[in-house]
């Protein structure tokens, strides 16, 4: 389970920003999840819950976007749309395809009081 590796590394991230800007709450936090991040959103949530506990960030609400892989298929020369690493190019079927942006999570903002 990496997702309680992931959310206390933004968690660290999270906690910096507050501190720098003075802050008594975290009170949201936007992110951003490749939807070939391997990354199970229901456990991500729970971890998050768990790593923010006793914090500025306790109870804060956490939005995450998922967001979709890009990939350029060889054959039929177009940008797609993938969700699965299995996932054949949806335009032609074709398994040659190399993905541009897969598993990338990014703290996109974090609301502070």
């Amino acid at each position: 389970m990496h997702e309680i590796t992931l959310c206390q590394s933004a968690f660290e991230i999270i906690d910096s920003q507050a501190k720098l800007n003075n802050a008594k709450k975290v009170k949201s936090v936007w992110m951003e999840l490749g939807a070939l991040s391997c990354v199970e959103v229901t456990a991500l949530e729970f971890c998050f819950d768990i790593v923010c506990r006793d914090t500025l960030a306790q109870g804060c609400e956490l939005h995450i976007e998922v967001i979709p892989a890009k990939a350029w298929c060889w054959d039929c020369h177009q940008v797609v749309t993938v969700s699965t690493f299995n996932a054949g190019c949806p335009s032609c079927g074709s398994q040659n395809l190399r993905v541009e942006n897969d598993d990338a999570m990014r703290i996109k903002q974090i609301e502070i009081e």
